[in-house]
């Protein structure tokens, strides 16, 4: 997951400010369940509801390195239990990539793009959250935090490797945790596992702030600069099963930030402020992600590099996996002199992801980046719009 990783990815897999910037003056319900038996895609067949693809066709070599991900995904045996998605069967999607990594390679121009995706792609969009394609964007990164794979005086707060007693079904979700008698019961949730010091033994690496290790839980990755100067990446392995609650919402709900104030950064500077809230608020999210070390950029849900600006995180149980997406909506993005403004946006990016806070119809992450400045991007992406899918005609 974002798990990134999603996690996210959570991250996402899922994401921590979710719910945090403004919300529209209608509050629309964007975690809304799908109906019994309804897809989260639905095929256009009125030209006129096609978007324009134009402002998607750039930064291209990004795109198809992000297409080959998903080609690689797709091309294990273990992604064929994932479909078909409705009349979408796995070789379909594979060609769907194929294809469209073709035409990137072609040399076809912006103005040509529109034309080659009519002819030769179905176009299908999300329902959205109210069945008339309203989506919720929100964004997700990959923090770097300075760590010690030893506990210190100043590193104290643990990120933990997957217990070996949790047990996982099939699609990577957990089941709970196997007794001594070979029984399952429910995992705890954080208060429990924090307070009865039951993964004593399994610290991965330690922080030296326990909201960065929130922060890491949340986005479903992190890298670790320890003091030899050597940067490592801890990864998404696992969670503990419970459902992901935003403190965001929380601060909110009870006045401690307000919601156009809202920011992860703002939460951060709230925390350092009030050090003795953190566990307070952090421990009301009963979800818990264990991790793994990794090498080099982090992997999302699907095991595949996360990219950029290129990956979302989406439903996994409603949405078709590594498929080839296009966003259409308003994001933040950096200016020439560094500064950050909210522009329309559209661009093609891969499912490649799944988040702990993403679910239903109505919801998808995107990866910004590592770093400050990703963070702050994600942290001021809320914003809606519509999501689309593309599919070779058949």
């Amino acid at each position: 997951m974002r798990q990134v990783v999603a996690l996210g990815l959570w991250l996402s897999v899922a994401i921590l400010w979710a719910g945090c910037q403004t919300k529209p003056p209608q509050v629309k319900e964007y975690d809304r369940p799908l109906p019994a038996g309804q897809l989260a895609l639905r095929k256009i067949t009125d030209p006129n509801q096609i978007p324009d693809f134009a402002p998607g066709w750039r930064d291209l070599d990004g795109l198809k390195t992000a297409l080959r991900n998903s080609l690689d995904y797709l091309n294990k045996p273990s992604s064929a239990q994932y479909f078909p998605y409705g009349d979408i069967n796995r070789d379909l999607a594979v060609k769907t990539l194929g294809t469209f990594l073709a035409i990137a390679d072609s040399g076809a121009r912006t103005d040509e793009i529109n034309g080659l995706i009519r002819s030769t792609f179905d176009v299908y969009e999300s329902v959205g959250c109210d069945d008339k394609g309203t989506v919720l964007f929100t964004g997700y990164y990959t923090p770097i935090f300075g760590g010690s794979l030893e506990r210190t005086t100043q590193f104290r707060y643990p990120l933990y490797r997957t217990p070996d007693n949790l047990v996982k079904g099939p699609d990577g979700q957990a089941r709970g945790r196997r007794g001594v008698d070979g029984g399952i019961t429910p995992y705890p949730p954080r208060a429990v596992i924090e307070d009865s010091g039951m993964l004593k033994g399994q610290e991965l690496v330690w922080l030296d702030d326990p909201f960065k290790a929130y922060i890491a839980h949340v986005q479903g990755s992190a890298k670790i600069r320890l003091m030899s100067g050597q940067i490592i990446t801890v990864g998404y392995a696992a969670n503990n099963g419970h459902e992901y609650q935003s403190i965001a919402k929380m601060l909110i709900d009870e006045g401690r930030i307000p919601s156009d104030r809202m920011s992860l950064g703002a939460m951060i500077d709230y925390f350092s402020k009030h050090p003795n809230e953190v566990d307070k608020y952090v421990r009301r999210n009963p979800r818990f992600v264990f991790f793994q070390l990794g090498v080099g950029t982090p992997r999302g849900s699907l095991n595949e590099p996360v990219l950029p600006w290129r990956t979302i995180a989406t439903d996994k149980t409603i949405f078709p996996r590594a498929c080839l997406a296009y966003l259409s909506t308003t994001l933040p993005q950096t200016t020439l002199n560094d500064d950050i403004a909210k522009k329309p946006y559209g661009g093609f990016a891969l499912d490649q992801d799944t988040g702990g806070a993403i679910r239903a119809a109505g919801r998808c992450d995107i990866y910004m980046g590592e770093g400050d400045q990703a963070g702050r991007l994600a942290g001021q992406t809320y914003q809606e719009g519509r999501l689309y899918y593309l599919f070779l005609k058949q």
